[in-house]
């Protein structure tokens, strides 16, 4: 397994494993897949505004993706950052998403960065959840019955981990 910077030619598995996870998940809330082409431009949201959005892969193709956005817009939040994980449905549970995460960390740690948010889909992902328990990721909090997907009510659980030396000190 290879992680490497996602390319345009990676959106289609790209935007295949986000579908499935639309689909049949709670990890996203959307309820329809978007298509190649909103793939692609949310990809260069990311990239074209210098975030990192990584793919693992090996010789079956692209296992699973992840990406860091900035928290919010605002300039206060200039030093925090979102990630994103999607593993493909086959591979799950086979350490896909923790090395995406622990790169993520390693990039924006690298970038001077000094929050990372997981804002996890669904209490009941202990998948989502253990993974970044394990990167040291610290429980927030739980939004409880922030969505409907599936015709059930779904939470939102909200994680965070220092970066660097996190609020030790301002950045410069």
């Amino acid at each position: 397994m290879e992680i490497r910077a996602a390319t345009e030619a990676d959106v289609p598995e790209i935007q295949a494993i986000y579908a499935h996870h639309v689909l049949h998940g709670t990890g996203t809330f959307e309820e329809q897949p978007p298509p190649v082409e909103e793939m692609l431009a949310r990809f260069h949201k990311v990239v074209d505004n210098g975030y990192v959005w990584l793919v693992s892969a090996d010789a079956s193709g692209v296992l699973g993706f992840g990406y860091y956005t900035p928290f919010r817009d605002r300039s206060a939040y200039r030093f925090t950052v979102e990630d994103s994980i999607y593993v493909r449905e086959d591979v799950r549970g086979q350490g896909v998403g923790k090395a995406l995460v622990s790169r993520l960390i390693e990039l924006a740690t690298a970038a001077g960065l000094r929050q990372m948010i997981a804002v996890i889909g669904d209490s009941e992902n202990v998948g989502s959840i253990g993974v970044h328990a394990s990167l040291g990721f610290h429980m927030v909090g739980t939004m409880k019955a922030t969505g409907i997907k599936f015709g059930r009510w779904v939470d939102v659980v909200s994680m965070q981990r220092a970066l660097g030396r996190g609020d030790s000190n301002l950045p410069t």
